[in-house]
C-alpha cells in the first residue's frame, strides 16, 4: 500500500472514529434505559471490552510484563478518564459533555510546560488563554459562574484533565502495541466504572428477559467503541500528522451535537455554541505549532 493509501485509509478511520464517538451516548442511554443507570452502564461495556480483548493480552502477555510502570499507569489512567466520560452523558448534555472532554489539549500543554518542562511555543500559550476563554463563555452562558453544571460536567472536565495526563505519561514511556494496549486501556476503565457504579446509583435488578439484549449491546458497544474503534484510531494516529488527526476528530463534536438535539432535543444556547467553538479553535491553535515544525522537516 502506497503512502498517499496509508495516509486517505488512516484519515477515514479518524474521520470515523469522531462520528462514532459522537454518537457513542446512545448505547450508553439506552443502556440506562434497559435499567443499567449511572455508571452501570459502562460497567457493563469495559467489562464486555476486557472480555473480548483478554485473548490478545494473553497471546502479548510477554510484552505486557516488559512494559514500563508508568506507561501501563498512564495507559489505564487513559481508560479511567473514558470512563468519567462516558458516565458524563448520563448527567449531562452531550454536546457540552463532548466539548469540557475537547479541552484536553489545553491540560496537555500545561502540564508539558509546568510539570514536564517542555518548551512551549507562543501559540500554544495563545490556544490557553483562547481555550479557557471559552470555557468561561460557555459554561457562563446562564449568567452565572463560568462553573461546571451538575456531576455530568464535573466528570466530564475531570475526564479531560486525566487524558491529559495519560497522554503525556504514554507519550514519555510508552512503547506497547495497539492491541495489549488497548486491553489495560480498557482494565483501567472497567475498575474505575466498577468503584464509581455503586457510589452513583444502587445494584440494578434485570429480569432475565432483559438480560440478553442487555449483554448484546453491551458486547457491540464495547467490541466497537473501546476495541475495534480505539484500535483503529491508534493505528491511524501514528501515520498522520497532529494537526489533522485533531481537525477530523472534530466531527465528534458536529455528530454529537446534532444527533442530541434531533433525538434526545437538548439545545444549545447561543453563548455556549459560541463558547464550544472558541473551545474547537483552541484546540487547533494547540497543534498548529506541531504541524509548522513537521512541515520544515526535509522530505515532508
Amino acid at each position: 500500500m502506497t503512502h498517499d493509501r496509508h495516509t486517505l485509509l488512516a484519515s477515514a478511520i479518524v474521520l470515523v472514529t469522531g462520528i462514532l464517538w459522537g454518537i457513542y451516548w446512545l448505547p450508553v442511554r439506552a443502556l440506562g434505559d434497559m435499567g443499567l443507570t449511572g455508571a452501570w452502564g459502562t460497567v457493563a461495556i469495559t467489562l464486555a471490552t476486557v472480555l473480548l480483548l483478554l485473548p490478545f493480552a494473553v497471546k502479548h502477555r510477554r510484552q505486557l510484563r516488559r512494559v514500563h510502570p508508568v506507561a501501563l499507569i498512564s495507559i489505564a489512567l487513559g481508560g479511567a478518564a473514558f470512563t468519567l466520560y462516558s458516565v458524563g452523558f448520563m448527567y449531562g448534555r452531550v454536546a457540552i459533555i463532548i466539548l469540557l472532554w475537547f479541552l484536553s489539549p489545553v491540560w496537555s500543554t500545561l502540564i508539558g510546560r509546568y510539570l514536564m518542562g517542555w518548551p512551549t511555543p507562543r501559540l500554544r500559550i495563545v490556544a490557553i488563554a483562547v481555550g479557557l476563554a471559552g470555557l468561561f463563555v460557555m459554561l457562563g452562558a446562564d449568567g452565572g459562574m463560568p462553573l461546571p453544571q451538575g456531576i455530568g460536567e464535573w466528570m466530564a472536565l475531570a475526564a479531560g484533565i486525566l487524558w491529559a495526563f495519560s497522554t503525556t505519561g504514554i507519550r514519555v514511556k510508552s512503547n506497547i502495541e495497539a492491541m495489549p494496549s488497548t486491553f489495560i486501556f480498557a482494565v483501567g476503565a472497567a475498575v474505575t466504572a466498577l468503584i464509581l457504579a455503586p457510589l452513583l446509583e444502587p445494584l440494578p435488578s434485570l429480569a432475565l428477559a432483559e438480560t440478553p439484549p442487555v449483554v448484546g449491546l453491551a458486547l457491540l458497544t464495547g467490541g466497537l467503541w473501546w476495541g475495534l474503534n480505539l484500535v483503529g484510531l491508534m493505528w491511524a494516529t501514528a501515520r498522520l500528522e497532529p494537526a489533522r488527526v485533531c481537525i477530523l476528530l472534530m466531527s465528534e463534536v458536529l455528530f454529537g451535537a446534532v444527533s442530541a438535539a434531533v433525538l434526545a432535543g437538548e439545545a444549545l444556547h447561543p453563548a455556549e455554541v459560541a463558547g464550544g467553538v472558541i473551545v474547537l479553535v483552541a484546540g487547533l491553535l494547540e497543534v498548529l505549532p506541531v504541524r509548522a515544525k513537521t512541515s520544515q522537516t526535509p522530505g515532508q
